[in-house]
């Protein structure tokens, strides 16, 4: 025989099968950092696992973590392209040309989050060079990647300073693509051609311990302290997936605070995370220097996109930083 519910059994019936335990959309999440202290709070996320910490309590399940230590936007790029990566650290250059590639594709880009905010630091072991002027044709100067990278466009911005913004790519030819840690290497051996490298923290701090090693200029003093790396995933990605990408929100904004809160811990997950021999006490007087800050929320983002729409990097220039990043951000103070 058929029971005729009242209205109220039908609503309670319809809340109760509502009523379900939270999993995970993704029960694998694979995210990438590169090597300089800006990755920071991703290398105390994977440390203290917090992402699996704030998707049990959201409860999302359980959730692996795949990490990867990757550098150099375009490796980034192509490993986000290939489907290999779900979310990335990566310089916000490199996050703006992708986005700018797939917009309205398939595959397009969006950001979760900035990471740091700082400036990287043009140094030469060549005393000839004392300026960007001082720069011939003989010369190289190492990035983690050719024209993409943050540390490329940052030296264009610097050089469209100095000589106008027509001339910004007129040191492109002198770049050689190569990691950090390569790059430190080999300016520090003396014998190759890597005269200069435009280095991020731990490396442009270490490179001035050398006395043959001299800086010529520091990024901040082109663009100021501004955002240097952001966290970008496919926006289908974070469509399929909100509750994983509100947990790993969640659990960067508990990174930085602890970065902030205990230098020396932040200086163990550093050494954990990438695995080269960074003496302690140089990445604490880094954490320690103001320049090197940490937040989710971007600072600047129009400017390199503003730089790279006008020398024509950019077919689409944003009309707000919102456009860049996920909607969570957006109540927040960004630029």
């Amino acid at each position: 025989m058929m029971r005729t519910l009242t209205r109220r059994q039908t609503i309670a019936a319809a809340a109760a099968m509502n009523i379900r335990p939270a999993r995970a959309e993704t029960a694998r999440l694979r995210v990438s950092y590169g090597y300089s202290i800006g990755y920071l709070p991703l290398m105390v996320m994977r440390d203290q696992a917090l992402i699996e910490k704030h998707a049990a309590k959201a409860g999302l399940g359980s959730v692996t973590i795949e990490w990867q230590v990757l550098d150099g936007g375009n490796n980034i790029n192509d490993a986000m392209l290939a489907g290999a990566l779900d979310i990335a650290g990566i310089g916000i250059p490199g996050y703006l040309v992708l986005r700018d590639r797939t917009l309205g594709k398939r595959q397009e880009m969006t950001s979760i989050s900035a990471l740091n905010a700082g400036a990287l630091w043009l140094n030469s072991i060549d005393p000839r060079i004392r300026s960007l002027a001082d720069y011939t044709p003989k010369d190289r100067i190492a990035v983690p990647g050719i024209k993409t990278s943050y540390a490329a466009v940052v030296l264009e911005m610097a050089v469209a300073k100095a000589f106008g913004v027509e001339n910004y790519a007129k040191l492109d030819n002198l770049t050689v693509g190569m990691p950090h840690p390569e790059a430190y290497a080999a300016m520090m051996s003396g014998g190759t051609e890597i005269k200069s490298h435009v280095a991020s923290p731990p490396f442009s701090y270490q490179e001035l311990k050398n006395p043959a090693v001299h800086r010529v200029l520091s990024t901040s003093e082109a663009i100021g302290l501004l955002t240097i790396l952001v966290t970008m995933t496919q926006r289908q990605f974070a469509d399929a997936n909100p509750g994983l990408v509100k947990a790993f929100l969640a659990a960067q904004e508990e990174a930085a605070a602890f970065i902030g809160a205990d230098h020396e811990g932040a200086a163990a997950a550093y050494t954990k995370g990438t695995q080269l021999k960074t003496p302690k006490a140089d990445l604490i007087e880094m954490l320690a220097d103001p320049e090197n800050s940490y937040s989710v929320v971007p600072k600047g983002s129009l400017i390199y996109a503003g730089f790279m729409a006008q020398t024509g990097v950019l077919k689409a220039k944003p009309a707000a930083w919102t456009d860049l990043f996920l909607p969570a951000l957006h109540g927040k103070d960004g630029s």
